[in-house]
């Protein structure tokens, strides 16, 4: 039967119906588990792919300061990722150590890399230059706490203890126009 030209209101009823029908049909053969994240990458890829470069666009902006659009959408997406890779290493399986620490940790990387990326928006050379301790810090709380040995062979760290140091009288004389 065809309908009369005015009375087209029981057929989009109909399909109406027939899409409401089908989306409640798929959605009820949907009824697993909800999906969790699931890691790719390892912790050291992430490190190596992820956050050092993104960290290094902020720790040196000083001295590569973007130049134009294309350098500042670069600078941008290297904020951008420092700021998500915090988020991705909260993920539960990512946790290494006391969970709240390791949480705080990765929020003072959050933190860090939300603000460049502001500032990074922004094209606020000035405030990225600022973040930039705030950056490294983040970086080395978290190493300090999950690294046994981060930091043991560099001045910027707290001098060793006088123990592992030599006596002076055991350490032998440097030779003239070698460094120890």
């Amino acid at each position: 039967m065809i309908a009369a030209k005015g009375d087209l209101m029981p057929g989009k009823i109909a399909t109406a119906a027939l899409v409401a029908g089908l989306a409640g049909a798929v959605a009820a053969g949907d009824e697993g588990p909800v999906p969790e994240p699931e890691p790719i990458g390892t912790m050291s890829e992430l490190m190596i792919k992820l956050m050092y470069p993104a960290s290094d666009a902020i720790l040196y902006v000083e001295s590569r300061a973007p130049a134009n659009e294309v350098e500042w959408n670069e600078l941008q997406a290297q904020a951008l990722i420092l700021a998500e890779s915090a988020n991705l290493i909260m993920m539960p399986s990512r946790v290494v150590g006391d969970r709240d620490e390791w949480m705080r940790d990765a929020r003072l990387m959050f933190d860090a890399g939300a603000a460049a990326y502001e500032a990074a928006l922004e094209q606020d050379l000035d405030a990225l230059i600022a973040l930039n301790e705030q950056v490294y810090m983040s970086c080395v709380v978290c190493h300090r706490r999950t690294r046994p040995d981060y930091g043991r062979n560099y001045k910027r760290f707290d001098d060793p203890p006088a123990e592992a140091l030599p006596a002076a009288e055991e350490a032998p004389p440097a030779e003239e126009g070698r460094l120890p």
